[in-house]
């Protein structure tokens, strides 16, 4: 599967100059834990998440001062996206391979990441869309292979069954072109995890 067969295309997104206050307003609202950032004339920026909004920016409690404890040194937090972004930010684009993606946010520890396609955003993906794909029912699963399957060949030519997300497939022909395209369809569906092809016919 591709990126963009589970991404979010509307996405919510703020400006370089939009005000960091209106910004974590925004991600506590929608419960979001970053927004893509897009200049004036469309072009994806960078990423204001919710540790950057965060970071300097809750005073310390006064009630500790009163007992003499020093207070801790703090920088002035910016005010508005462009001081607290990050530019570049991790992408991806809409035919990044999922299990890349999947790698990408494990190892960097992200949450959702910009799916941007000549420097303009076309969609973001996140740990929900992946896990949302991967629990698909296999009744669903199912149903999708079978309709794709169409392209080559009647629908009674193919005996499908899934179970778990594992797919197997038997062809009532011995065409092995048409098996490959089979199987290429069928581990494009969202929720399939792996694909045996068979054919019926013996040799």
């Amino acid at each position: 599967m591709r990126t963009r067969d589970v991404m979010t295309t509307e996405v919510v997104v703020v400006s370089p100059d939009t005000g960091a206050r209106d910004a974590a307003r925004l991600l506590a609202e929608r419960g979001f834990t970053a927004l893509p950032v897009v200049d004036a004339a469309g072009a994806f920026v960078g990423v204001v998440t919710e540790t950057q909004l965060l970071r300097d920016r809750l005073p310390q409690d006064p009630r500790f001062l009163v007992h003499g404890e020093p207070p801790v040194p703090r920088k002035t937090p910016g005010d508005v996206v462009a001081e607290v972004m990050t530019v570049p930010p991790v992408t991806v684009t809409p035919n990044t391979d999922l299990a890349e993606v999947a790698d990408l946010m494990i190892d960097h520890g992200m949450r959702s990441v910009p799916v941007v396609h000549e420097g303009r955003l076309v969609g973001i993906i996140t740990r929900r869309d992946m896990l949302r794909s991967i629990s698909r029912a296999d009744w669903i699963i199912e149903a999708e292979i079978r309709h794709r399957l169409c392209v080559v060949g009647a629908s009674h030519r193919w005996q499908v069954e899934v179970k778990d997300g594992k797919v197997s497939i038997v062809d009532s022909r011995d065409d092995e072109t048409d098996r490959h395209v089979a199987e290429v369809l069928a581990r494009a569906v969202a929720g399939v995890t792996d694909v045996h092809v068979t054919s019926s016919v013996r040799a």
